[in-house]
């Protein structure tokens, strides 16, 4: 479920993969014969400039027909993996937790693509990118190892990786 550092290039699981599948193929499918099924039907009312009906299918047929493009490009670009080893080393796919220095608090993120989480609206978690300076700064370390990076506004920033498992685990 993450991205390379080729930003052509989204890996993803067996899993995520086959789930994107299968929505892919509901939208083009079952979903699109509903929607044409719906405009149809307003069509034969009559006036279609002030049919409320015609006008929302219309509407939710624009939505689906650019989901179904999303969904295609991401597939197109997929590349299928593995799940990340629970080995405890920060890569994509891996659900972090880190410590800021000098706080008390911990923040947890998924270290992947943000794009594929916002498929998945049961997912309320952040998500870093690979190639972003914290992503590029934890990646292959390990659960005790402390690490600093620069932020793009030249700011020097320390944490501590709390925690790496894989995501969904």
């Amino acid at each position: 479920m993450t991205q390379s550092t080729d930003e052509n290039i989204i890996w993803l699981t067996q899993e995520a993969y086959d789930r994107l599948k299968a929505e892919l193929e509901h939208l083009m499918g079952p979903v699109r014969a509903e929607l044409s099924r719906r405009i149809a039907e307003a069509r034969e009312e009559g006036d279609l400039r002030e049919n409320g009906g015609y006008h929302a299918a219309k509407e939710e047929q624009g939505k689906t027909e650019a989901q179904i493009r999303k969904l295609q490009d991401m597939l197109r670009r997929a590349r299928v993996g593995d799940t990340p080893p629970d080995d405890g080393i920060v890569e994509p796919g891996m659900k972090v937790t880190i410590r800021f220095e000098g706080e008390d608090e911990t923040e947890t993120f998924i270290l992947g693509s943000r794009e594929l989480l916002s498929l998945d609206s049961s997912v309320d978690i952040e998500v870093y990118s690979p190639d972003s300076p914290l992503g590029k700064a934890i990646s292959g370390k390990r659960k005790g190892d402390t690490v600093t990076y620069t932020t793009p506004n030249g700011r020097a920033v320390t944490v501590e990786i709390v925690d790496t498992v894989p995501f969904g685990a």
